[in-house]
């Protein structure tokens, strides 16, 4: 190996190329470089039964040698192969496709990333903000876009919004390790087709699916996971009953007087706030009950919904069974149309 390659190799992490020259002006040194012959093949087929057409140089980023700015110029042979015909660049391994730094670079800025804001990074090693993002983006997506899903058991799916234009992704997490293990375009059905491409044979595996009411989700893991449970979570049901006591809120506040309009203005962030949390010196606690005194269905769903809150302190899974099928029953006997499940089979928790 010649002192030339073991250099290029040691400080930059290039392999299959030669150094011809070295030059130093304005600050940047530049080292340029030529394929060896184990080099030249053809990128389609790997056969080196070619025919070496026009040079082509090209210009990389490398990591920098003390303060100075370090490029290496390699000079790159367009091939035609004799065996599949194609004419094509020869590969530069040390570089990713349609980049302008090598790859020893781009580690570099990641490393310096991690002690450094991003504009900083760009700033010390003279390039713009979005080149630096890209390098983080790229590595994020080498860690993360694939995650394993060979140990996931219980899962949770929703859908968020992103940015401006109400752009919706939706996530499916891993419960026990928190991780992010998918995210889909839109907040369809549709939108999990990949993720049940993705875990193939290990359907059977997940146990439980945590998510919102959404009828069309329900659909999709009843038919791709058989032997999932589906949980709808606290936060969901607990946003439904809310729901329906704010519609109570509303229907009653359109009929009202002057006078007891002037009791509901205000009581509607009441009724969803938790009791302990009313505050005294505001006098919360007489103006929530002057509301609810009002009309009997309001105060009817409110206490439906404070009553609720007792399931989660279950730790045992009979004992909040029969607590939520009573809790139902009541809740249907009054007439006010409480949660409904579109007449799955689901647990709660």
């Amino acid at each position: 190996m010649h002192m030339s390659t073991t250099l290029l190799y040691q400080s930059f992490g290039i392999r299959g190329f030669q150094q011809t020259r070295i030059e130093f002006s304005k600050g940047v040194t530049r080292f340029y470089v030529q394929p060896s012959e184990k080099a030249i093949y053809c990128p389609s087929c790997d056969s080196r039964n070619v025919i070496r057409r026009e040079l082509r140089q090209r210009e990389f980023r490398a990591s920098p040698i003390g303060l100075k700015r370090t490029v290496v110029v390699a000079s790159s042979p367009r091939v035609q192969c004799n065996d599949c015909g194609a004419v094509r660049q020869i590969q530069i391994e040390f570089a990713a496709a349609r980049r302008s730094y090598t790859k020893g670079w781009g580690k570099y800025a990641l490393q310096l990333t991690r002690s450094m804001t991003r504009k900083d990074v760009a700033d010390l090693l003279g390039v713009t903000w979005d080149v630096i993002k890209e390098i983080k983006k790229t590595d994020l997506q080498r860690r993360f876009a694939n995650p394993s899903l060979k140990d996931v058991r219980r899962i949770a799916i929703d859908e968020i919004c992103i940015g401006k234009g109400h752009r919706y992704v939706t996530l499916v997490m891993d419960l026990d390790s928190g991780a992010i293990i998918f995210v889909g375009e839109g907040k369809s059905a549709d939108s999990l087709v990949p993720f049940w491409k993705r875990l193939g044979r290990r359907r059977h595996r997940i146990e439980a699916v945590a998510m919102d009411m959404s009828s069309a989700y329900i659909l999709a893991v009843r038919g791709n996971l058989p032997n999932a449970d589906i949980v709808f979570d606290r936060f969901h049901v607990v946003k439904l009953m809310n729901e329906k006591l704010t519609t109570f809120r509303r229907q009653l506040f359109q009929k009202a007087t002057a006078a007891e309009k002037s009791v509901l203005k205000g009581s509607r962030w009441l009724l969803l706030k938790n009791p302990e949390n009313l505050r005294a010196d505001r006098n919360e606690e007489a103006h929530l009950a002057a509301a609810l005194e009002l009309n009997e269905p309001l105060a009817t769903a409110y206490y439906l919904k404070e009553e609720l809150r007792m399931f989660w302190r279950y730790t045992f899974r009979w004992p909040a069974q029969l607590f939520l099928r009573s809790w139902c029953e009541r809740a249907i006997a009054t007439g006010l149309a409480p949660p409904q499940n579109n007449g799955q089979d689901v647990d709660a928790a």
